[in-house]
């Protein structure tokens, strides 16, 4: 958990501490977008195109509160670690690109 000082003049407080509250809040996030992916392939009612684009976004929403929360990178001095992340998705969807351009042309 990150830690930092709060100080108010001249009196120097405890440090901060984020409690479990986030955590449980991600945690509950995450279940219940692992629950919508789940159901709307479950009903098999829904549209084929449609599913894919629930899970599509349920799929980056979780990414986002993986790394949030999970990782920490919303945290300052984390940007060697978002640039590494930001790196391989580059490096990924180049590749995805190299290789559709391949098979296409």
């Amino acid at each position: 958990m990150s830690e930092q000082s709060v100080t108010n003049g001249n009196k120097k407080e405890r440090p901060y501490v984020e409690g479990p509250k986030k955590h449980i809040v991600a945690f509950i996030m995450s279940v219940l977008l692992t629950l919508v992916a789940f159901v709307t392939v479950a009903s098999g009612g829904i549209n084929k195109d449609f599913t894919y684009i629930i899970i599509i976004a349920a799929a980056i929403l979780q990414v986002f509160i993986q790394l949030a929360f999970w990782m920490h990178l919303k945290d300052r001095g984390h940007t060697f670690a978002i640039i590494g992340i930001l790196g391989g998705v580059f490096v990924a969807i180049l590749c995805v690109i190299m290789a559709l351009s391949w098979v296409w042309w």
